[in-house]
């Protein structure tokens, strides 16, 4: 694939291997594509040069039951499901020839790169020894608290102390509001993470599978995108 080195992908989970020496790594297992080439910028029409990729087909619409072939009712407004594609995204991957999909990302690539729409990207566009950097959603963690979410260490349980899991003063009260960027209670994870210097491990083109030394962002089964540094 030339000069194009980012891909979409999904987290399986971590593991162990054994590398040169009997060395054990822990590694994270992400399936990488495969991926199609959605769009194509140009600098040109666009003002940058960049392509567009898809990953994750949607599943096949059931427009009408085996029985009697009359159209299926989905949902009270009888609209369609979240698996399934709008007209307007289908339209636009038939023109390319393939099939809708889920998640779509850019990734710069040099000018005069020959990567038209419908062209498939693989994992084997990587190879061990890359440095990556990859970019998830963090867990959710919910509504927390000072201590949880900011790592507060709390004061002492005794000698008449009552603060014991809580933020304590909001700070100063001149300007008769709360700082900006006060650290308080509120909402814990959910949010994009970028983990840089990861190093590629192993690759397996055939089950379009990466193997990342370290850890990445997400849950299992989370989107990611990797791009090599």
């Amino acid at each position: 694939m030339g000069e194009l080195k980012g891909i979409l992908g999904r987290k399986v989970g971590m593991t162990t291997v054994l590398e040169e020496g009997g060395r054990a790594t822990p590694v994270t297992v992400i399936e990488a594509g495969p991926c199609y080439v959605v769009q194509r910028r140009t600098r040109d029409r666009d003002g940058y040069e960049a392509v567009q990729l898809g990953f994750d087909p949607y599943r096949p619409a059931k427009r009408r039951t085996e029985q009697s072939g009359t159209p299926i009712k989905r949902g009270r407004a009888h609209h369609r499901g979240h698996a399934e594609a709008s007209r307007p995204e289908a339209g636009q991957f038939k023109a390319i020839g393939v099939a809708p999909l889920r998640r779509l990302a850019e990734f710069p690539v040099h000018e005069g790169e020959q990567l038209l729409p419908g062209a498939e990207v693989k994992a084997s566009i990587f190879t061990a020894g890359d440095v990556v950097k990859v970019q998830g959603v963090s867990k959710g963690r919910g509504f927390a608290g000072a201590m949880k979410r900011h790592g507060f260490k709390g004061q002492g349980a005794s000698h008449g102390s009552k603060i014991h899991r809580k933020p304590a003063s909001a700070g100063a009260t001149d300007a008769a509001r709360v700082p900006k960027g006060k650290r308080s209670p509120g909402q814990m994870g959910n949010r994009t993470v970028t983990v840089r210097g990861l190093r590629v491990v192993g690759v397996d083109a055939n089950r379009n599978i990466l193997l990342v030394q370290g850890a990445i962002p997400g849950a299992p089964g989370g989107y990611v995108r990797v791009e090599v540094q």
